[in-house]
């Protein structure tokens, strides 16, 4: 069985990526549906169904309190769930094959290279496994300065808990949450933000960067630069936080942040600026934002993280190089140039293709949600539904769970479309869209050409 799992040679690797993605969806669900998993009333399935496809997806956005309504056992499912997505449930099946002894076969080497990977790597077995190294170090490390704060407070077994849970959630960019205010009473606290977005950063900028940064850390004689990936992941990230955490501070320094020490209104403005970046965990209540400071923190979301990385959205090297694409036609040149480097041909159409895709995904999947959610309300008093909704349908495709209450209010449908958003957020766009559509093949036919105005 294991291996009729693993060697589905007669299907594409889109194919492959979905159906571990929708297994591992099914089975937490399941689990979260049992009576054990919950005090009091069972979760019904279309709610353990959510929650399931939140946790696998790394997205955050929960129709139940995690903290009060999980047992134990529900919280650890959900934990479960975050690791693996955060991994990537290919990377872990992989990993778990190796281990065993059993072999890999070449699409599931394709699908693992292509969500972590710009190039192949000649080992495969040392990618995985320096993955789950490096995974679980950082971890740990971010779990022991958390219990530094969280076991003085709550006692050894409940502090260590509390910090393995928020640990794992923060580099996973899960946003998943024991506390019933996300992060709210810890938003002066030094340590607990420096780690917390530490954590986010490093779970968002993607393996590969990491591995770099790790190879130039132990051989300094020897690759003296990093690729242009890690330098596009490092400059876009760096000008997004930065530039997210002055327009926050600016924004809501008469608003939100109001009556806030600089030390406190400081640590909140980079915090909500990180945590926009796919990880859903807040310190400042959102519905006191002002509506630019959603609409700044909608646009970050929509981004996301970086490529091969725990994050979602159209990632910080679409944006880098969307931006450099439109720059050198905008001065007339047919080739697009970044850092002394020009882009192949096919990593410029991509780009063009994900991004375009992407802004008419996120048209039709919000009006779904607003028809579902506001038919028959009249626009003037909708006005606070639509942001909710848009917000909330953004958050999800970004997989960052961020919410402004509207999680609660969904319909049944309206769940669906956020468990579809929330998905397809994760496995990635245009694997999805290829995998459904199909792509052309190299010796499609051409047709004569013909002009047609534009602008």
């Amino acid at each position: 069985m294991k291996r009729m799992l693993l060697r589905t040679h007669n299907l594409a690797p889109g194919w492959i990526l979905i159906i571990y993605y929708g297994l591992s969806i099914l089975l937490g669900a399941a689990l979260l549906s049992l009576p054990m998993a919950a005090h009091g009333t069972p979760l019904s399935w279309l709610d353990a169904l959510f929650t399931a496809t939140s946790a696998q997806c790394v997205t955050g956005l929960v129709v139940v309190d995690t903290g009060t309504k999980l047992t134990l056992f529900g919280q650890l499912v959900v934990l479960l769930l975050i690791q693996i997505g955060g991994l990537g449930i290919t990377t872990f099946s992989v990993y778990l094959f190796f281990y065993l002894g059993m072999g890999v076969g070449i699409r599931d080497r394709w699908v693992v290279q292509e969500t972590l990977l710009h190039t192949p790597v000649d080992s495969l077995r040392d990618l995985v496994h320096n993955i789950f190294i490096v995974t679980l170090t950082i971890e740990a490390i971010g779990a022991a300065l958390l219990a530094l704060v969280f076991v003085p407070e709550m006692g050894f077994a409940q502090g260590l808990y509390m910090a393995v849970f928020h640990s794992v959630s923060a580099f996973c960019n899960a946003g998943f949450a024991l506390f019933s205010d996300s992060l709210i009473g810890y938003r002066s606290h030094p340590l607990v933000n420096i780690t917390i977005m530490a954590l986010i950063i490093l779970g968002g900028i993607g393996f590969l960067v990491i591995k770099e940064v790790i190879d130039l850390w132990r051989r300094p004689q020897g690759r003296r630069r990093l690729s242009l990936h890690s330098r596009m992941v490092f400059l876009t990230s760096g000008v997004l936080i930065l530039g997210g955490a002055l327009l926050i501070g600016l924004l809501e320094s008469g608003g939100a942040l109001a009556g806030m020490s600089g030390a406190e209104g400081f640590w909140t403005a980079m915090f909500q600026s990180v945590t926009a970046r796919t990880a859903g965990f807040n310190t400042v209540d959102l519905n006191l934002l002002q509506i630019p400071t959603l609409f700044l923190i909608m646009f970050l979301m929509f981004v996301g993280a970086s490529p091969g990385s725990c994050g979602g959205g159209i990632k910080t090297t679409s944006l880098g190089l969307f931006v450099a694409i439109l720059h050198s036609r905008l001065k007339g040149n047919p080739h697009t140039n970044v850092a002394h480097r020009t882009l192949p041909d096919a990593v410029v159409s991509k780009t063009l293709t994900l991004v375009m895709t992407a802004l008419m995904f996120m048209f039709l999947a919000i009006f779904g949600l607003l028809a579902v959610q506001l038919r028959g309300v009249p626009a003037a008093t909708s006005q606070g539904g639509f942001i909710e909704y848009v917000f909330e349908a953004i958050s999800a495709f970004g997989t960052v769970g961020l919410s402004l209450g509207a999680t609660t209010k969904l319909q049944p449908a309206g769940k669906l479309i956020i468990i579809l958003l929330m998905f397809i957020g994760r496995v990635g766009l245009l694997t999805v869209a290829f995998t459904m559509i199909g792509r052309s093949r190299g010796n499609a036919v051409q047709y004569a050409e013909e002009n047609i105005m534009i602008g």
